[in-house]
């Protein structure tokens, strides 16, 4: 091969490497949030969040892995997660963090409620039968909703008028222990209303999963409070703050639309979604934060990925089928570079002893797996606080994980391959030539339709084969089509594969993007200090190169643009 394959079982295998040995095995296989691979030597720490929203987060992570794998390894790990999870839960039904010698303030945050919701509702799907976890997720939206202040009448200088829908907030962000809400004790973070309202997606999940009623109705005072009196976006959905939790929110905003048929959620969903596109790369970078610092010192957060794939896959259930090309562009590529694959520089030290927190043992080969929580396009910067993050490593896993689970639908009977990889199943079998060649194959293991989402790069010489054979097939719709399929039989989609470079401005800077159809191969300039896209190191032979490339304005090769066909 000459170039590296969009491969989502090496990534699982990798995160459940991390998700299982960057752990404290003293401590019933608590997380270690804060990786410093720059240190020599190397090492991990123990915080608070620890106990917290990791619990929550490497539960879905790990147990995504693994069901893509379809493997039981790491089964133990889970288990502990799982014993976190359904542990230190007080007052209201909120869940609070144990006693550490690196904890101080005893509180549950609302914002870390999100995680742990979340993972409950994974986790009861997971175990549908289990009492204890229905009653835990039942117990926190209850006792949430009773915690929320419900603003039921507007007054101003013309006088007072009901509010005509529920509106729910949070009078703070965090709750204490023993001490309920103390308005002078808080995060410091500052956007609570966004910030507390990331666990809109765990809502309209339970809802629409269990139909349940005080789910709906947390989640719908929530969403109002956030998109009218909280003023957090403006009328075109812009927004000034941090991504991630705009972005789930905005997931959840449109799965609630969705599930209510409330089209006033789902069209601000999709505007949250466009801006946040807007400030993002063809290839997935995504800014941790919008207008919060110049572009150019903004790095992208791997959490943030996952939840543009999160709210895309939600937005085409509601009918934008646009959207694919995002999803299959930002999968295979800034998520999968945001990975952790190589640690050869890092320094290990595995004579010193572990204590206060911290752990030093083969911290080079436990890191892999991990996810950066601060990319540029380009490289990642090992100095950076959050060059390994451990928010990352428990959701950017998700992301993977649901490209994996829609890479192919069926309905009707009939298959539709919307991403091409490599994955086998019980249903199908499904083969991808990228970025060598332009081949997409499936072997259904019923009789059936098949049909193949196109997309730009593809066109240009297609040809579909039935065992070897030239067959008829029909173009409509986006979709080439092959009709009447019988079981085991191999259909195979070639097209020609598109090579070029593409001019963008990305993080405040100007690079030049070098593709091979949908896959980034090298990235111009390179980066430093861990350089990204080292995809094949006769890169810059195989494609055009940049002072041979006439730039006018934005008409530059790319994905999504002409540009001359090379066979692949």
């Amino acid at each position: 091969m000459r170039y590296q394959k969009f491969d989502p079982e090496a990534m699982a295998r990798r995160s459940v490497n991390y998700l299982t040995r960057m752990v404290d095995k003293s401590n019933d296989n608590l997380p270690y949030w804060l990786i410093l691979p720059n240190k020599k030597p190397a090492e991990a720490a123990h915080c608070r969040v620890d106990d917290a929203e990791l619990v929550g987060s490497w539960y879905e992570g790990l147990s995504c892995s693994m069901r893509l794998l379809g493997t039981d390894k790491g089964r133990d790990v889970l288990e502990s997660y799982k014993r976190f999870l359904l542990s230190s839960w007080g007052e209201h039904g909120l869940r609070f963090h144990k006693k550490y010698p690196w904890t101080h303030t005893m509180h549950s945050s609302f914002h870390e409620m999100g995680y742990i919701l979340s993972a409950l509702v994974r986790l009861s799907q997971d175990e549908p039968d289990n009492e204890e976890v229905e009653a835990r997720i039942s117990g926190l939206i209850k006792g949430m909703r009773e915690l929320v202040v419900e603003r039921r009448v507007r007054t101003f200088w013309n006088g007072d008028m009901p509010e005509d829908r529920p509106i729910y907030e949070f009078p703070n962000d965090v709750y204490l222990l023993n001490g309920g809400f103390d308005l002078s004790c808080h995060t410091g973070r500052g956007e609570q209303p966004i910030r507390n309202a990331i666990m809109l997606k765990a809502l309209a999940e339970r809802y629409e999963l269990k139909r349940d009623e005080n789910a709906l109705d947390l989640a719908v005072g929530i969403a109002n409070q956030v998109l009218g009196p909280s003023r957090y976006f403006s009328w075109d959905m812009n927004y000034f703050g941090h991504v991630h939790s705009s972005m789930w929110f905005a997931s959840g905003l449109v799965q609630l639309g969705r599930a209510t048929g409330n089209k006033e959620y789902v069209s601000k969903g999709k505007g949250i979604y466009d801006y946040t596109r807007s400030m993002s790369s063809s290839f997935g970078w995504v800014p941790e934060y919008a207008r919060w610092h110049p572009m150019d010192e903004e790095h992208c957060e791997s959490c943030c990925i996952k939840d543009m794939i999160e709210c895309g896959l939600e937005l085409i259930k509601c009918g934008y089928s646009e959207y694919w090309t995002d999803i299959l562009l930002f999968s295979r590529n800034q998520l999968v570079e945001n990975q952790v694959s190589y640690s050869g520089y890092v320094t290990d030290d595995n004579t010193l002893p572990d204590k206060d927190g911290i752990t030093y043992k083969d911290i080079s080969s436990r890191m892999i797996g991990g996810y950066t929580g601060g990319s540029l396009p380009n490289s990642i910067s090992l100095s950076k606080f959050r060059s390994i993050a451990g928010c990352c490593a428990g959701i950017a896993p998700v992301g993977v994980y649901l490209v994996w689970e829609n890479a192919v639908g069926i309905e009707n009977g009939a298959l539709t391959v919307n991403i091409p990889m490599g994955k086998a199943c019980a249903e199908y079998r499904l083969e991808c030539g990228y970025p060598d060649r332009g081949l997409v194959a499936i072997t259904p293991a019923f009789n059936c339709d098949v049909r193949l989402r196109l997309y730009p790069f593809m066109n240009g010489k297609l040809s579909v084969r039935v065992d070897g054979q030239e067959a008829a097939y029909s173009t409509e719709d986006g979709f080439v089509s092959v009709r009447s399929v019988k079981a085991g039989s191999k259909v195979s989609f070639r097209h020609a594969m598109r090579s070029g470079i593409k001019k963008e401005i990305c993080a405040g800077r100007e690079y030049k993007v070098l593709w091979r159809g949908c896959d980034v191969i090298d990235i111009l300039p390179h980066g430093e200090h861990l350089r990204l896209y080292q995809r094949d190191s006769k890169a810059a032979k195989v494609l055009p190169q940049p002072e041979d490339v006439k730039y006018t304005g934005a008409a530059n090769y790319g994905p999504t643009q002409q540009a001359p066909l090379k066979k692949g």
